[in-house]
Order: C-alpha cells, then structure tokens, then sequence
C-alpha cells in the first residue's frame, strides 16, 4: 500500500504505532490533528494538517487509499459525557466520511472491549455506535479493533495518564499468564500491528472485528 493514507490520532499510544508502521514503509502519511504536534519524527513521508473534525474539508486533503483512525478520549479528560461523544464518535464517524468520500476504500479504527450500541454503560454504548455508523459508510474492508486495557507511556507523549489503565496495568502485572487473552492488557505496539496486517489483506470479510484476543496473537 503505497498511495497515500489518512492518519487521524497520531498523536495517541496506538496511533504513535501505527505511524511507525506506515513510515517504515515509505507509506505517504497525512496526520489530521487538531492541533501541531511538533515531536512527531521529522520525515519525508509524513504531512501534518490541522484540521477541525466537527467540520472536516475533505477537499483540502489528498485522496487516500486508506484511513486509520485512533481518535479516543476519556469522560475525564473530555470533561462531560457530551465532549467525550464529541470525540470518541462524532470525531471518529466525521473521519472516516470523509475519508471515504475523498476516495478511502480501506478503514481501520480503534474501538473498545465490549463495545455495543446496546450496552448500559455509557463508554461501551458511544463505541458500539460509533461501530454501527462506520459499517454504513461503505468502506470495501473495515478493520475494528477493540483492545482490552492498553499498555503504554502515555505520559511520555504528553498525553493526560489514564489512572485506570495504570492500575489495572499494575494490578494485572503478576496474574497476567492467568488472565484469559480477550481480557489481558495489551502493548499498543500489538494493536498497531494486528491492525495494520488486517488491513493489509486482500481476503476476508469486508467488515472484520478483532477482540483483544486476536488483537494479542495478531499483534506478535
């Protein structure tokens, strides 16, 4: 996959990865942020582009083959369960329409363990929608992921420390070759690379949902 590919929370654990990933390739990057990140790596392949995602311009960004979306926040650092939607499905859904309207045949996007647009729990219910509203677009291959806990450095890229990620990380820690595979927590790095490989595939299902599980054994 050489054309050109969207990026959107490239600024993010998983999406950090995935970069790293499409530049090893010499993949053409467009990373839409909504703001400058200035320590993402200094290369020939990445583009950068600010963009408003309540009101993404897809006539001002180059047709993609493809669009990874990794966009993903927390009520707490949202601040309200309405700024937290504002990211987590109307960021994430505007991405990819108009991803798919400037030419994207191919989507991957990072949802969540136990996403479902039934569920009772508030952050469970917003993924399974967010879920719903992409396989209607009409993407040739949709790749969701849903990741258990992820397992990473987000204060190292500047990004607020999740505390129940840190303490289940912590907790996990000793009973973790216990700990069935869909529920373990899981290095971003293997999201990235299940992620990616799926979509790489010229075969399968043109929507494929992969659990933390398969995330973990894809991912190696």
């Amino acid at each position: 996959m050489k054309q050109p590919v969207w990026i959107a929370g490239a600024s993010g654990l998983v999406g950090r990865e995935l970069l790293k990933l499409l530049l090893d390739r010499e993949v053409d990057v467009h990373a839409l942020l909504r703001r400058a990140v200035p320590d993402l790596p200094r290369n020939e392949h990445l583009h950068q582009h600010t963009v408003d995602f309540a009101h993404l311009d897809a006539s001002r960004l180059p047709a993609p083959q493809a669009v990874y979306i990794a966009l993903g926040t927390t009520i707490a650092v949202a601040g309200s369960q309405e700024a937290f939607k504002a990211v987590d499905l109307d960021a994430v859904v505007n991405t990819a329409k108009a991803a798919r309207e400037a030419g994207a045949r191919r989507c991957a996007v990072v949802s969540a363990l136990g996403a479902s647009a039934g569920s009772s729990v508030f952050y469970n219910r917003v993924k399974g929608e967010m879920e719903q509203a992409l396989q209607k677009i009409g993407f040739e291959h949709l790749v969701i992921a849903r990741p258990s806990l992820l397992i990473g450095e987000r204060a190292a890229l500047g990004q607020p420390v999740r505390r129940g990620e840190v303490w289940g990380e912590r907790l996990t820690r000793p009973l973790r070759a216990l700990i069935p595979a869909r529920l373990r927590p899981i290095e971003a790095t293997r999201v990235a690379r299940a992620m990616d490989g799926a979509l790489l595939q010229d075969e399968g299902p043109a929507v494929q949902v992969l659990e933390s599980d398969a995330l973990q054994r894809l991912g190696r």
